[in-house]
């Protein structure tokens, strides 16, 4: 077990998704990922904390039927201050969705677009500091940004999250990645997508989520009405696959390698 009770500034701190069906969802994520529930009231659109082991691994809430954005995972990275945060977003060529505000006595978000069109948020905990686990079947592992303009985003994440972006080299021969680093420890990544990749989808943040068993889940997924988009395929850092959820949401899971476990 991974337990965490806080997360470095400019790192991934938490991924929630914004469903159709919030019983529906959490009927499938429970059986996926072992998941149980705290439910929020009206007060909070039933806003909800998927835990493992009595801690928080992520949340879902329940999207608004006329809601301008689909149905999907969104990630957020630590922040200290945000309203420092949402300066350096502006100043690097990012723009703000939502202005800095108070969740009640949670904590302060925001949410942005990056120079090359993908949305992300930050968040700055006070009562909630994120992902209490992770690491660990059913909790957050790693993240990445999907975007046609790399060396643009590899720039604006750099100076935003106060990390250095590392282009891989040979170990990725056909395609160009960035890894971005606190210190020594990668924290997440950049993707440059390539003419594979269809006109229809746009820059996005990917969230995975560790598993135990990478094939064993993609059937389970189909089981309970998800889609195995692409895989399993193998990585360095593990046995990887992109599914959604019966409601369309995109994600990933990996069953993680000895390599990636020790990093």
């Amino acid at each position: 077990m991974s337990n965490v009770d806080g997360h470095d500034a400019g790192t991934p701190t938490w991924f929630d998704l914004m469903t159709p069906d919030l019983a529906g969802a959490q009927k499938f994520y429970g059986e996926l990922f072992g998941w149980t529930f705290l439910q929020g009231t009206a007060e909070t659109m039933y806003y909800t904390m998927c835990q493992k082991n009595g801690r928080n691994a992520a949340g879902m809430g329940k999207r608004p039927d006329d809601a301008p954005y689909p149905t999907s995972w969104s990630v957020y990275f630590d922040s200290k201050d945000v309203d420092a945060t949402a300066a350096k977003i502006r100043e690097f060529g990012g723009q703000l969705m939502m202005e800095p505000m108070d969740v009640m006595d949670q904590g302060r978000m925001l949410v942005c677009v990056d120079p090359t069109g993908a949305v992300f948020g930050f968040w700055q905990g006070r009562k909630h500091n994120g992902a209490q686990i992770i690491d660990e079947h059913g909790a957050m592992t790693w993240c990445e940004v999907n975007t046609r303009e790399s060396e643009k985003a590899a720039a604006f994440y750099s100076k935003v999250l106060d990390v250095e972006a590392r282009k891989m080299g040979m170990e990725m021969p056909d395609m160009t990645y960035y890894t971005l680093h606190k210190g020594e420890k990668a924290v997440s990544g950049i993707m440059q997508m390539n003419a594979q990749w269809p006109d229809s989808i746009p820059p996005h943040w990917m969230p995975y989520f560790a598993v135990d068993d990478a094939e064993a889940a993609c059937e389970k997924i189909k089981s309970l009405g998800g889609q195995v988009m692409h895989g399993p395929f193998d990585s360095p850092y593990g046995l990887i696959a992109v599914v959604t959820d019966p409601y369309g949401a995109i994600f990933s899971i990996i069953k993680l390698s000895e390599a990636a476990m020790a990093a």
